[in-house]
């Protein structure tokens, strides 16, 4: 496999036809569609589908897919080590962030990064678990700060732990349920969380299976934002559950409410998240230098906001 096919390969499945993964490459059409064919001959295997609407990847073309991110991402790095050596700190960090660090340190620590790395390119996704695992795994993340649950396998991910925190279920100020005080109270209620597949039995067994409590999957509706959780939560009534540091963010401060309940969660941990034995780059490095120190700045401070944080998070640090 030569470099130019596997680049050719990721932008089709990324641009979703021959003629525009040409545009995002800055070649030809022509070029594109004879990497791909070189590709399928010197593989034996059908790698795209190809119809009049366009083209699609075969079972074998979402395998290779995989190993191809992996291998771009390698040389990304690979090619950030050799700039670093030059001098230069040129390039792009692509990182996934949890909503509750998002909400808390990220501001700070992205200012500190920039200082030091002011020609870097941040590019940052929103960082449920259930959406940046999968990325991880495609090779089109650095990294990842986001819980630690028990999806994230040791054989597959290295983890460092950053702080611990308590879960509350949460409803809009003023609910028609805020009065309850079992789990068992609200499994009539819409509910906006978020999971996976692989994630789903974890989920329930944190908020419901451990508390004996059965709810039906109609009352679940997924969703993969934070923005789109909270307003399915203050708009449409349904509840949630999340992290209890977040009702002191602007996000949430003025219009939501925990639910005192009988009933206690699993502790959660923030940890930073990469693919195991992945050799982190300078700006990944850099970055997790610059969020650590800023956690470990505002837990040593003594403002009123930042006591009200730290007297709900533990620091593993």
């Amino acid at each position: 496999m030569k470099n130019h096919q596997i680049h050719a390969l990721v932008a089709v499945a990324d641009a979703g036809s021959i003629r525009a993964a040409a545009r995002l490459l800055g070649v030809s059409q022509a070029a594109v569609t004879k990497a791909l064919r070189e590709l399928e001959q010197e593989q034996k295997l059908t790698l795209l589908s190809r119809s009049s609407s366009g083209v699609s990847l075969t079972d074998a073309g979402h395998t290779l897919l995989g190993h191809a991110r992996l291998i771009i991402g390698q040389f990304e790095r690979a090619n950030d080590a050799l700039a670093r050596l030059r001098g230069d700190q040129t390039g792009k960090l692509t990182i996934a962030v949890t909503p509750l660090v998002m909400l808390t340190f990220m501001t700070e620590a992205i200012t500190l990064f920039r200082k030091q790395m002011p020609k870097v390119q941040l590019e940052i996704f929103e960082g449920l678990t259930a959406v940046a695992l999968p990325r991880l795994r495609e090779g089109t993340l650095d990294l990842s700060v986001v819980p630690l649950t028990s999806v994230v396998s040791s054989r597959e991910f290295d983890h460092e732990p950053l702080f611990s925190y308590q879960s509350c279920v949460v409803a809009r100020r003023g609910h028609p349920l805020a009065n309850r005080r079992s789990i068992h109270d609200l499994l009539e209620q819409d509910w906006a969380v978020n999971y996976t597949a692989t994630s789903y039995d974890e989920t329930m067994h944190n908020i419901f299976w451990q508390h004996g409590a059965a709810i039906d999957r109609s009352r679940l509706h997924c969703a993969h934002s934070s923005a789109l959780m909270l307003e399915l939560v203050r708009r449409n009534d349904m509840l949630s559950h999340c992290p209890e540091p977040l009702l002191l963010t602007d996000a949430m401060r003025d219009w939501a409410q925990p639910l005192e309940l009988a009933e206690r969660f699993d502790a959660g941990r923030v940890a930073v998240i990469g693919l195991h034995n992945a050799m982190r780059s300078q700006a990944s490095q850099c970055f997790v230098d610059s969020l650590s120190q800023t956690i470990r700045k505002r837990g040593r401070s003594a403002a009123t906001e930042n006591r009200r944080l730290f007297d709900q998070l533990d620091l593993l640090l």
